[in-house]
């Protein structure tokens, strides 16, 4: 009688994990289907007509696929000169932000320096500060150095990035210290642990932070258009939202050059997403 008892609670506890499996399952298929319909809908406009984009009750596919969009948005708006723009901005961040975060992010968690603790605090109230507060103060300090309506008033503002210290100081003090300490008995001089060992170790760190402002600097919108004004410096994201008219939009059009700005993002998700996954995972940020 016990062993019937003790199956069927086995039974029923299995039966309930297989439940709850399940409905995880569904809520996050859901979820992901709701998610990847905007996407998946532009890049369905972008091949079709534009009689086809208002049409009643909304069709998924037009009547024919009209290749043509896409050569509409090189022949017809500046699209090179905005993505030459965007990948340049996008590249200088990303390397300036890279060498700050990692260096900065290993000297708060190997070295020990006086206010350490206390500079790393502001670090991490300044994280807290919404961005718009210092439009105006940036804004006033770029145009003191001279530096507005030029792409160095999209890199300059955000050569070191908190969040970017915070991840790098939470993989480099998981790391063992034994490391660092055989290093040093070894003649290994600061610098050197931190290029010769922490460094090639921080791969995954590196990978997702590498993601974050890619996808950041690249999605930007607010400071072009608030630091920029001249049109050949226009940026991807700003010359999509000029592209829209005040009378009429060619929404295929429209929809395939967003289509052709997310292809840099999304291919680099897609090479690195092994090295973002284990990154997370290793930095302390995960949920």
């Amino acid at each position: 009688m016990g062993e019937v008892t003790v199956r069927g609670c086995g039974m029923k506890k299995k039966t309930k994990e297989r439940l709850v499996k399940t409905f995880s399952m569904v809520i996050l298929l859901a979820g992901s289907a709701l998610m990847l319909l905007p996407f998946f809908w532009m890049v369905s406009t972008s091949f079709k007509d534009l009689s086809d984009v208002f049409v009643y009750p909304p069709k998924f596919f037009g009547s024919f696929i009209k290749w043509s969009n896409y050569v509409d948005v090189l022949q017809r708006f500046d699209f090179l000169p905005m993505f030459s723009n965007t990948l340049l901005v996008t590249i200088g961040v990303l390397v300036t932000e890279l060498i700050t975060s990692t260096m900065a992010g290993y000297a708060f968690a190997c070295l020990k320096f006086r206010g350490k603790n206390i500079l790393f605090l502001f670090y991490l109230i300044s994280m807290m500060i919404p961005f718009h507060v210092m439009l105006v103060p940036t804004f006033e300090l770029l145009k003191n150095m001279n530096l507005l309506n030029s792409l160095w008033s999209l890199i300059w503002p955000v050569l070191t990035l908190p969040f970017g210290v915070f991840l790098m100081r939470q993989f480099f003090g998981d790391l063992p210290i034994e490391l660092a300490e055989s290093a040093k008995i070894d003649g290994c001089t600061p610098w050197g642990i931190f290029t010769k060992i922490y460094l090639p170790l921080s791969k995954p760190s590196v990978a997702t932070l590498s993601i974050f402002i890619f996808i950041a600097t690249w999605n930007d919108f607010l400071k072009p258009l608030i630091y920029l004004s001249d049109s050949k410096k226009n940026t991807l994201t700003l010359g999509i939202y000029l592209m829209q008219g005040t009378y009429s939009t060619n929404w295929p059009v429209l929809m395939a050059t967003c289509t052709l700005s997310l292809l840099p993002a999304l291919i680099l998700f897609l090479c690195m997403q092994d090295l973002f996954v284990e990154g997370i995972a290793m930095s302390g940020i995960k949920g």
